[in-house]
């Protein structure tokens, strides 16, 4: 029998490790750098948190053990858990609470997709109890941060607003309403065309499904549709966003990152139903199309889901998908390549000498930096095939250590 990993999981080998490590480390580093702290939640949430109000689709979740008393699933995403926890654990601490987090998250594959992915790495950002222009500006500008320092600069920043392009489709039947929504997200046109709607809602659905491309011809396009004063001040805040964007990363001498091509799409509906405000997706050209990179959005009411009475804070984040940063980056040739080779290699030349070996090995661990110090593990070994041995792990130096502890230092090119 071939053992093998669950059904849409892998195995990660060592280099595959160092890549991540290698993203999540300069991720890291940037969160920490604009005043952000790690969070981490469980892996295991029960069922009616991850539900997060009804804004997750069940279907989705991976649920364990189904039919017991308490309903428990694997989290398809982090921001209902840290919402969960800000509520409960976060009460007394003050506001705004700026988070971040590394972790796995877990899916169900698609019916129908055989051996479908079902476990994905994510890494973002959350900022609970901030809202306005200055707290969206944030988020994208940390987001354009975290992507200069993993020196991407080939990607496109999607730009839309949730609460407005519900709000738009609410002269929509509540029976139809639903199957407009979905066409709009897919961008389907025939289902839009041969859905039973009177001539000027036929229209006005084309119309929303066509709002995307440059924020001014955008912005001057739905400003058209008649929009009610709630409507309009969303539309002034977005022109808001957007001018206070371009005015922090156009300034002369800036040392914030520069902002990418931007498009304004009032047709972008993200997958989990919580976001109420801005919602953004980060994508990148590869050699088989676009990839998704991260998402996000503004999501004002979740929080007060799970307060018992009904408390919340308005909140915003992003998450960053590392499998998608790692196809990216990987053929852009900017991972490492190899693993890190050790710098020593302890010798025992005798069997006398294992105990003087190993307390030497420690004396170089013992730097204040890192130095990777490996002792070799068999005193019967030919000295030449030690040195081949060493030469192929990249190893550049080897301590020979006698009987009496001495180190004779042998490097090697």
């Amino acid at each position: 029998m071939v053992y093998q990993p669950p059904v849409g999981t892998k195995d990660l080998l060592p280099l595959d490790v160092a890549q991540k490590y290698w993203i999540e480390e300069r991720l890291e580093q940037v969160f920490q750098r604009w005043g952000y702290h790690r969070i981490m939640t469980s892996t295991v949430e029960r069922m009616d948190t991850l539900m997060a109000g009804g804004a997750i689709d069940q279907t989705t979740v991976i649920e364990l053990q189904p039919g017991s008393e308490e309903r428990l699933g694997l989290r398809p995403e982090l921001t209902a858990s840290i919402a969960r926890t800000a509520v409960t654990r976060l009460a007394r601490v003050t506001y705004p609470q700026r988070l971040y987090y590394n972790a796995n998250v877990f899916r169900r594959a698609d019916k129908g997709s055989q051996g479908g992915q079902q476990e994905f790495y994510q890494c973002g950002v959350e900022l609970l109890g901030a809202r306005g222009d200055l707290a969206d500006a944030e988020i994208l500008l940390l987001l354009a941060d975290s992507l200069t320092a993993l020196n991407l600069s080939d990607w496109h920043l999607i730009l839309g607003d949730a609460g407005l392009t519900q709000s738009l489709l609410s002269p929509f039947p509540d029976e139809v309403r639903e199957q407009v929504r979905a066409a709009i997200a897919h961008l389907d046109r025939i289902t839009l065309e041969s859905l039973p709607l009177p001539p000027d809602l036929q229209q006005r659905a084309l119309r929303l499904m066509d709002l995307r491309g440059k924020p001014e011809d955008v912005l001057q396009s739905v400003s058209s549709l008649g929009l009610t004063l709630e409507q309009q001040e969303t539309v002034n805040r977005l022109k808001s966003l957007i001018a206070l964007l371009r005015e922090v990363t156009q300034a002369p001498g800036q040392a914030t990152s520069t902002l990418p091509a931007l498009t304004l799409d009032l047709s972008l509906i993200q997958t989990f139903d919580y976001y109420t405000g801005v919602v953004f997706e980060v994508v990148s050209r590869t050699s088989t199309g676009f990839q998704v990179l991260g998402r996000g959005g503004r999501y004002d009411n979740l929080l007060s889901v799970f307060h018992p009475q009904g408390q919340g804070y308005p909140g915003i984040g992003f998450m960053w998908s590392l499998e998608a940063l790692h196809q990216v980056l990987l053929a852009g040739g900017q991972l490492p390549e190899e693993t890190a080779p050790s710098e020593w290699l302890i010798v025992p030349t005798t069997a006398q000498a294992v105990a003087a070996a190993f307390t030497y090995a420690q004396k170089i661990r013992a730097s204040a930096s890192l130095v990777r110090v490996e002792v070799h593990l068999d005193t019967a070994s030919d000295p030449e095939q030690i040195r081949a041995v060493a030469r192929l792990r990249r190893i550049s130096r080897i301590a020979w250590i006698e009987a009496d502890g001495l180190p004779e230092i042998e490097s090697l090119n």
